[in-house]
């Protein structure tokens, strides 16, 4: 439905960040509940995404559904960074993942979201957020507990080497897998 107004874009950068490496940034002020970028790339499978990655230290995955197919992000949203205390959450609909503020942002601030990373083998997946009540990792507390229940893997996978391999989610980290809330098209 065409109101006659004009839409208005967020402005989005990448730059140098004080969580890791590059980050990307807001340029104008985002409300609370707007959909501040999709995460784009190729799917992959799962498997598809564990070979393809098997030996890169660095990869951009992001798990879709169950975390059988993944997103091979080719986007600026690779460039978001993990926060234990986020500005954003990513949402699937659709098979599509959105970041989307959960609060508002003002301009300048970086754009972070929390990795809720699983499947990352023996790696610690440290934290470098900074904030106040920062958990020191990467990974969701789901995993955080099962790791120190000391049980396998959700969805184990066959290794070829001894560093993990990645599968899920914008995954700027290797052999790490993350998880959108998942949400019903309206």
């Amino acid at each position: 439905m065409k109101t006659g107004r004009i839409q208005h874009r967020m402005a989005l950068i990448i730059r140098s960040s004080l969580i890791h490496a590059a980050g990307c940034y807001t340029t104008t002020p985002i409300r609370k509940g707007a959909r501040v970028i999709e995460y784009t790339g190729h799917p992959l499978t799962k498997a598809e995404g564990d070979r393809v990655y098997d030996s890169s230290v660095v990869t951009y995955l992001f798990g879709l559904g169950d975390g059988s197919m993944v997103i091979d992000g080719h986007s600026m949203a690779m460039f978001i960074n993990h926060s234990c205390r986020p500005n954003c959450e990513t949402e699937e609909i659709d098979s599509h993942v959105w970041i989307k503020a959960i609060r508002n942002i003002a301009a300048g601030e970086e754009i972070t979201y929390d990795y809720c990373l699983y499947d990352g083998g023996e790696d610690d997946a440290l934290c470098n957020c900074g904030a106040e009540k920062c958990r020191g990792t990467m990974y969701s507390r789901a995993e955080m507990s099962r790791r120190a229940a000391g049980k396998s893997p959700v969805k184990p996978r066959a290794r070829r080497h001894a560093e993990p391999r990645k599968a899920r989610k914008k995954n700027p980290v290797r052999g790490r897998i993350a998880a959108a809330k998942r949400t019903e098209p309206q």
